[in-house]
């Protein structure tokens, strides 16, 4: 059994390469990375090819997290496993994916998975700088989600 998780933002050099690289730490962390394969993709294509934003790379280095991804464009093939988690960032990753490829059964907003936020949507940290902040809430969802996926496949 591969479960997959593709966690998806605007231009996928902020906050989905940092949910990518988040999750497959803590993925590795609990003894699961060959049961759950994990990446991130963009909606837009503007930066197709880039390493993830400094701010990114900074903060995951902070935490001791790698990532050495570059970005992608979110595509058809991404869309048509009915199995795969869709994870976006925000209510507008959301119906913009919707949008171009139709509904998803496994698509969701990352923070649906965090417990202790009011938050519903991860800010977009390519405009604030606040990657710090992006962090604690990513990493909440994050922590979320595998209890979701664990708690669904007996893991």
């Amino acid at each position: 059994m591969s479960i997959k998780v593709l966690f998806v933002c605007l231009g996928n050099i902020c906050r989905s390469p940092m949910a990518e690289a988040v999750f497959q730490q803590m993925v590795n962390d609990a003894g699961l990375a060959d049961q759950i394969k994990v990446d991130s993709a963009g909606t837009g294509s503007w930066h197709v090819g880039e390493t993830a934003h400094r701010g990114t790379r900074r903060v995951l280095a902070q935490h001791g997290i790698q990532y050495n991804g570059r970005a992608r464009q979110v595509s058809a093939a991404d869309m048509t496993d009915p199995d795969t988690w869709i994870i976006t960032m925000d209510g507008e990753n959301l119906r913009d994916l919707e949008e171009r490829y139709g509904r998803h059964p496994r698509t969701a907003r990352l923070l649906d998975y965090a417990a202790n936020t009011q938050e519903r949507s991860v800010p977009d940290p390519y405009y604030t700088g606040n990657f710090a902040y992006v962090y604690q809430l990513v990493s909440a969802g994050c922590r979320g989600l595998l209890a979701a996926i664990r708690e669904e496949n007996d893991l």
